[in-house]
């Protein structure tokens, strides 16, 4: 190659690198999967996500959300997002926790009994720990967090105020080993059934009854066939917002930014959307007709079966009782011995 050549082709791969680091980064559109329909909980948390995402990236960046599970089962929604096929999934913790196992300590029953404390202990030391456990252990990130609120359990059948109503319900729960054995400490065997398979289940009396907030109950009109709506609290449910670890990391670093910093405001959102809104929602399924009940004795029998066999059973797989009790003291209760 003779000089002249040699300094032309040298130019030009100067120019063309020049004008590749000037050149605005490329916008993007994520596409997020939402389990639930319009008007929930995690539709809130989405559409605070992509105002943020919007304002922070001056426009450049953008989200669409696939309502009711259009783009898959929450937990197929996990797999698709690990090997970065998808960018972004709003689904209910438990569906996380076959893929990273320390987060079920959110779903261990009667831990978290307020929103305050679902705030204290993703917003904190703790939620930073599981979202590092999921990033290792999932291939993904939680980037915010979505309050629903307690699951309520709902019945097509009769009222439900103790242990010994629930017996001889069929109930539908998530895939999720630690509700499984929640309810047989309550003495039934639940059916496990996916998301998008509960609406007809509950319509064809496949199953009795399922749980979930009332933010769920009415956005998925639940209303339409359950009748009995019975206050427990066993699981304060939360639901985050994960992002593709291959995706975030495929970012430059001011968008990765950008992307923690709506999810920040996303979680905000989402605080706001339940205090707004809960006491709205219920006397929604009151008024289509369903009956809300509160469990006797302040729902100590629940809690007692409950705490005595599942927390124990379940030490290992969240990393020990020292973690359950870091949760437990980070929100002020007493810690419990192995």
């Amino acid at each position: 190659m003779n000089v002249l050549k040699k300094l032309t082709t040298a130019a030009a791969t100067v120019s063309l690198v020049a004008v590749t680091l000037a050149s605005p980064a490329i916008a993007k559109n994520f596409k997020i999967a939402v389990g639930d329909s319009g008007g929930s909980s995690q539709e809130a948390t989405g559409l605070g996500f992509k105002s943020a995402l919007e304002e922070l990236s001056g426009g450049k960046h953008t989200a669409t959300l696939f309502l009711n599970g259009q783009l898959g089962s929450e937990q197929d929604t996990v797999n698709d997002a690990a090997i970065g096929t998808l960018d972004m999934s709003l689904l209910a913790i438990n569906n996380v926790t076959p893929f990273s196992p320390s987060v079920g300590v959110f779903t261990l029953p009667y831990v978290i009994l307020s929103l305050e404390d679902a705030e204290t202990l993703t917003q904190g030391p703790i939620g930073q720990e599981l979202t590092e456990n999921t990033i290792n252990d999932a291939g993904v990130r939680i980037i915010a967090w979505t309050y629903t609120g307690f699951r309520r359990l709902t019945n097509s059948k009769k009222p439900v105020k103790s242990v010994a109503d629930l017996q001889g319900l069929v109930i539908r729960v998530p895939k999720n080993e630690i509700m499984i054995d929640t309810y047989k400490s309550w003495g039934i065997s639940p059916t496990p059934m996916a998301w998008s398979e509960t609406f007809a289940g509950l319509q064809t009396k496949v199953v009795d009854g399922q749980d979930n907030p009332y933010t769920t109950i009415n956005a998925m009109k639940f209303y339409e066939v359950q009748k009995y709506v019975t206050n427990i609290r066993y699981i304060f449910s939360i639901e985050p917002l994960i992002i593709s670890e291959s995706v975030f990391q495929d970012l430059s670093s001011a968008d990765q930014e950008i992307i923690l910093e709506a999810g920040k405001a996303a979680t905000a959102a989402s605080a706001q959307f339940l205090r707004d809104k809960e006491a709205e929602i219920k006397q929604i399924l009151l008024d289509q007709g369903m009956q809300i009940d509160d469990p006797e004795n302040n729902e100590q029998e629940f809690i007692d079966l409950a705490t005595a066999a599942v927390w124990p059973k379940f030490y290992e797989s969240i990393g020990g009782v020292e973690k359950l009790n870091a949760v437990l003291a980070a929100i002020g209760r007493d810690p419990v011995s192995e």
